[in-house]
């Protein structure tokens, strides 16, 4: 798929909003000339993304109109808009406990935090894997002893998009992202779970 430059994304956005629009009005409205921007209206229509209609104007390309909305929707979610509530377990919980409570919620990872309920750090199966596999002793070890720490839990704050969320999850390859407040206080997850259910929602939406 071709990758579109900010302004031919913009001008997307203005024929969407303003159907028909001629080419001269959409210059008008983006604050460049038309001859500035016909490259960029011929590419969209040789893509699909937008459609031509000789002395009336642009429309939204069929084709490509799903996609794009898909995309302008996704832009406006926020992480707060589809976070989970957060399992959480504090610094001195024993890994037999952090095990119970991990298969009793039936989640991938364990966010764990002070008393006052500041992240301190995350800890996943593998690391609970690690630690008890051929060691019957660890069962009574605090989990603040295995778990991931600062500076290499990836976090999301819930003003955050959740494109945003999505690309830290890729990048860093963690299923789980804790959505912590400024005070780093943690008041959510966002899971590829969450993720998943936004993608069938808003496929539905689209359909």
């Amino acid at each position: 798929m071709i990758e579109l430059t900010s302004r031919q994304l913009k001008i997307i956005e203005i024929v969407q909003e303003n159907v028909p629009i001629t080419g001269d009005q959409i210059a008008e409205m983006i604050g460049v000339s038309k001859p500035t921007i016909r490259s960029d209206l011929s590419v969209l229509v040789m893509v699909g993304y937008l459609e031509a209609k000789p002395k009336v104007g642009y429309f939204p390309g069929k084709s490509a109109l799903p996609n794009y909305e898909a995309a302008k929707k996704l832009e406006q979610i926020k992480v707060k808009d589809i976070q989970s509530i957060p399992v959480v377990v504090k610094e001195t919980t024993t890994i037999h406990d952090a095990v119970v409570t991990l298969f009793m919620d039936n989640v991938g990872s364990l966010v764990v935090s002070d008393e006052d309920g500041t992240l301190k750090g995350v800890l996943s199966r593998k690391d609970l894997l690690k630690v008890t596999l051929g060691n019957p002793a660890s069962s009574t070890m605090p989990v603040h002893l295995v778990m991931t720490r600062q500076p290499n839990i990836v976090t999301i704050q819930p003003d955050q998009s959740v494109v945003e969320a999505a690309k830290k999850m890729i990048e860093h390859d963690v299923d789980t992202l804790p959505v912590i407040s400024e005070k780093d206080e943690i008041i959510g997850r966002i899971t590829k779970t969450n993720m998943t259910r936004l993608l069938l929602d808003l496929t539905d939406t689209l359909l």
